[in-house]
């Protein structure tokens, strides 16, 4: 597969926003694209009118049925692990895998936005950092832009390396117009520290594929997609690899 894997560094941290984005400055640019939220969780709760659900946000960003965006659904706000066990019904990971790429497999980018963090767990001995090794897409990581995002960022950029996941860029969103001292100081930290290029979404002020394709019109798109992998300072000082795949290989 071609595309992106959107995870974060929580839960509520702007992932579908910022994969909505993605998926929707890829359609203003004439791409296919199909956005996938592969296990969703927390249907029951109340939803913001004028922000819909996540699967429904994706769905509305790409023009496809918000049925073909989500695989797993789950009504309760629990950990996917915790909902499939309240269901009755476990996650097969090999079979989730098997629908992602079912569904992915028609020449179209995918934007995957995952659950929650890395290391929310899925199924036993399997979470969300497994399938976005499985999957063999490059990562983008969203972050809040405030304070506590360097610790934060970086505990889960060391968890995606850990993996041998291809982190492209680290994502600090909703970034003001005017960025406070320790928002442009963390941005630069983040950077520096994770040896990681790091991307600033602005503030999406409405749920339309219009206002989403603005914000991610300001991403690097296309070089996360097909420019040369990102060489990180571990590599450059001889450390072992980030990631052995190159961004070829993704393609």
């Amino acid at each position: 597969m071609r595309g992106l894997f959107v995870t974060g560094t929580d839960t509520g941290v702007g992932k579908t926003v910022l994969a909505a984005s993605i998926v929707a400055a890829l359609r203003a640019m004439g791409e296919r694209v199909r956005p996938l939220k592969p296990v969703l969780s927390g249907l029951d709760e109340p939803s913001d009118p004028a922000w819909p659900p996540d699967h429904e946000l994706l769905a509305r960003a790409g023009g496809v049925d918000p049925d073909t965006v989500a695989i797993l659904r789950y009504g309760p706000a629990v950990s996917p692990h915790l909902a499939a066990a309240l269901k009755g019904e476990p996650i097969d990971p090999r079979a989730l895998r098997e629908q992602i790429e079912a569904t992915a497999n028609n020449g179209e980018t995918v934007v995957v936005e995952g659950v929650g963090g890395l290391l929310v767990p899925l199924a036993p001995g399997y979470d969300v950092r497994c399938l976005a090794r499985d999957l063999n897409l490059g990562v983008v990581i969203a972050a809040r832009p405030g304070l506590g995002t360097i610790n934060h960022t970086l505990l889960t950029l060391e968890a995606a390396r850990r993996a041998h996941l291809d982190v492209v860029s680290v994502v600090l969103t909703p970034w003001p117009e005017i960025a406070t001292t320790i928002e442009r100081s963390n941005r630069d930290s983040i950077a520096g520290l994770g040896a990681v290029p790091v991307a600033t979404l602005p503030l999406v002020a409405r749920a339309t594929p219009e206002h989403l394709a603005a914000a991610g019109a300001t991403l690097p798109l296309a070089q996360w997609l097909s420019g040369p992998r990102h060489v990180t300072e571990f590599e450059r000082l001889g450390r072992p690899r980030a990631h052995a795949t190159s961004a070829n290989s993704r393609a």
